[in-house]
């Protein structure tokens, strides 16, 4: 029988559709169904889909790497042999052997993975309904496969069917072209049959499909492209930005009227160090939060993705997304009353001072056992400030500067900050850094505007840009992939 899934992101991948979701896929009695006769009601599909997106649990390696690869923050944790990848991505001395990479190919692969499936099997039955988790299914396709695009470049692009591993043997990289082409049909086909509102929390709208798709616009430097879609969802999606920002990154207030998509995590189920994709909650938190730490409103953590000087001197001393943004935790505890009780611990990964204050372990957002690894709160992966200065940049580029003004200083009041008048795209630039510090969107930003050999030390120009494809998979692909330039 054919194999169930793609034989390349490891055959770890096999197991992923064999163990890690036996929860979403586990029938009884056991063995009466199989991968060929799965989808046979409606709830089938629905269990299918849960599976898709269930890889999108890991998607605080893409913050993880997306601030530590820029100028935004520095590895840290408790050793530079802990978490050993993510040091070496801090400096730019990442190659084909990394662990953290690695993990970040497989799982998107297995996502994609686990939403071909789906669709591969789309015409089985009819309900009412099927149309929807087609579209979402589809989203979840073009939303892995833009994170490996942008990781990678070149990947083997497959549609709606799995493979076995004499095709996984033959496969070669696709060219980025082709697989940004499929995104867009992917998103476009999608949010044709989506509605702005959800019926299930976390689940993948409208506007999130179009806000993908004009952000895929926009990392294509498709600018008019990207204009008219940002246009769309600012017009018909409903959306806002709240009023405090001060709030956007509390468990509390999740899905709020600036939610366009978040990854939807739990703090009720416990979790380990031995496998970070079957973690329900978010590991970021806790692996950001302050060593040792033994005082108020925050709680003890690993001391990771830590902020840089350059990125705390960049904002105003006025900008007060500055202290929201970044914990300067020695003025923090100077503040308290009870100052001289508060103690904490300084890891020899690096230390700068400063904490990711929007995904930081709070007290009153622990979640189960091990509670470093299990933050109930959601990661924003987009929300509408973003949008804004998205469309803002696509409307600039094609020459629309008055427009592009006005939607930066929708950002700037919110956060209570006098507006400016734009003289080159470089403000732009600078305001997404400081409404979107900590929020894994720096290096890529960067990179797709040019910017990052003059930003991020070590960062080699015809290098860089992309990551190295794991040697691994260029093994377990029979060698038959070429290794991304420089590696």
């Amino acid at each position: 029988m054919k194999k169930t899934v793609l034989y390349f992101g490891i055959l770890g991948m096999l197991l992923f559709m064999n163990s890690a979701c036996d929860k979403f896929l586990a029938v009884d009695p056991p063995y009466t169904q199989d991968a060929e006769n799965f989808f046979q009601t409606a709830e089938d599909y629905e269990r299918a889909l849960t599976g898709a997106y269930d890889l999108l649990q890991g998607s605080f390696m893409s913050l993880w790497i997306g601030e530590i690869a820029s100028d935004n923050s520095i590895a840290g944790g408790e050793s530079v042999n802990d978490t050993q990848g993510l040091h070496q991505i801090d400096e730019m001395t990442h190659g084909g052997v990394n662990l953290d990479l690695r993990s970040l190919f497989r799982w998107n692969y297995a996502g994609l993975t686990r939403a071909n499936y789906l669709l591969e099997n789309k015409d089985k039955i009819d309900f009412v309904g099927k149309d929807v988790i087609v579209a979402e299914a589809k989203f979840l396709r073009a939303y892995y496969y833009f994170e490996l695009v942008k990781f990678f470049g070149d990947v083997p692009l497959i549609i709606d069917k799995r493979i076995g591993i004499e095709e996984a043997l033959a496969l070669d990289r696709t060219p980025a072209s082709e697989v940004y082409a499929q995104i867009e049909t992917d998103l476009t086909e999608a949010a044709a049959v989506m509605s702005y509102t959800g019926l299930v929390k976390g689940h993948a709208t409208k506007g999130a499909a179009l806000s993908l798709l004009g952000k895929v616009y926009l990392y294509q430097n498709k600018f008019v492209d990207a204009a008219s879609t940002f246009d769309q969802v600012i017009a018909e999606g409903g959306y806002s930005l709240i009023g405090d920002y001060s709030e956007l990154f509390t468990a509390a207030n999740e899905n709020n009227t600036e939610t366009v998509f978040d990854v939807e995590y739990s703090g009720l189920e416990g979790g380990g160090y031995g496998c970070y994709i079957c973690l329900e909650g978010n590991a970021a938190p806790g692996f950001h939060g302050i060593r040792q730490y033994n005082g108020p409103v925050y709680g003890d953590g690993n001391s990771y993705n830590l902020p840089t000087q350059d990125l705390y001197d960049a904002f105003a001393a006025t900008d007060p997304r500055r202290d929201l943004s970044i914990l300067d935790l020695d003025a923090f505890i100077a503040a308290q009353p009870n100052a001289e009780s508060i103690s904490y611990a300084i890891g020899a990964g690096g230390h700068t001072g400063y904490y990711n204050n929007k995904y930081i372990k709070r007290i009153g957002e622990i979640g189960l056992p091990d509670n470093d690894l299990t933050s109930p709160v959601n990661y924003r992966v987009i929300r509408y400030a973003d949008v804004l200065l998205m469309a803002a940049e696509a409307h600039y580029q094609k020459g629309n500067t008055g427009l592009a003004q006005q939607l930066v200083n929708q950002i700037r009041s919110r956060a209570g900050i006098q507006g400016i008048n734009l003289s080159s795209i470089e403000d732009i630039y600078r305001e997404r850094r400081f409404e979107l510090s900590g929020e894994g969107h720096r290096f890529f930003d960067l990179v797709r505007t040019g910017q990052a050999a003059s930003k991020i030390p070590g960062f080699q120009t015809g290098k860089h840009e992309l990551f190295p494809i794991p040697q691994a998979e260029i093994d377990l692909a029979g060698g038959n992939w070429s290794q991304n330039p420089g590696y």
